[in-house]
């Protein structure tokens, strides 16, 4: 069996010690970004490694969506001792706000429309709007991926594993490597879950 995993390299290797399988030796790279991009698709898997911060001017009323967009965390307007903006869908936002309605309101609402964030009251040019989103990493074949690389070996090689499902039919193998990758996801979550609820206030049970 294989070493331990560090890079996209050792985990090429250890993919491949664990199937055994010489004929599936060029089908690794494409089972490790199958896995990485079912990965990344899950809201539930959006953890902390993953946000950036999102920054923008508007400028004819909108500004542009990051091109590593997968989803808003926090928006605001830059500068002012408002609360942040709540995120709705384009169709209610432009329902509530047509774009021929007043413009130069700060706005108390955001939604993405296409490659664009839209807001409501329409804000006025040169606005700044500020926050966090979730981006998608880069693959590891692009020398990203490097968080899941060093925190979760596992998760990655028991996810890879199991994307040659269609190559072993009935192979005894894939119900361990499932139960394997069960448990390694579950412990990411709950340690994002950990991580995104730390210094929150408790909330008070009723009796």
């Amino acid at each position: 069996m294989s070493g331990v995993i560090t890079d996209y390299a050792s985990l090429q290797t250890s993919v491949g010690d664990w199937l055994a399988r010489g004929d599936l030796t060029t089908f690794i790279p494409a089972f490790i970004q199958n896995f990485e991009e079912r990965f990344y698709r899950d809201p539930q898997n959006w953890g902390g490694f993953m946000e950036k911060a999102l920054s923008g001017t508007v400028a004819s009323s909108v500004i542009a969506t990051p091109s590593d967009y997968l989803g808003l965390k926090i928006a605001y307007v830059s500068g002012q001792s408002l609360p942040p903006l709540k995120r709705i869908s384009r169709e209610q936002l432009l329902a509530r706000y047509p774009r021929s309605g007043l413009v130069g309101v700060y706005p108390q609402y955001i939604a993405r429309d296409i490659s664009n964030f839209i807001f409501g009251p329409i804000p006025a040019d040169g606005t700044v709007i500020s926050g966090t989103y979730f981006a998608k990493p880069a693959l590891l074949r692009n020398s990203g991926g490097t968080w899941l690389l060093t925190n979760a070996p596992d998760m990655l090689l028991y996810g890879a594993l199991l994307e040659a499902e269609p190559f072993l039919k009935n192979d005894a193998r894939l119900a361990l490597w499932q139960a394997m990758y069960q448990n390694a996801l579950d412990t990411y979550r709950a340690m994002n879950r950990d991580e995104a609820d730390s210094g929150s206030a408790p909330f008070a049970v009723a009796m």
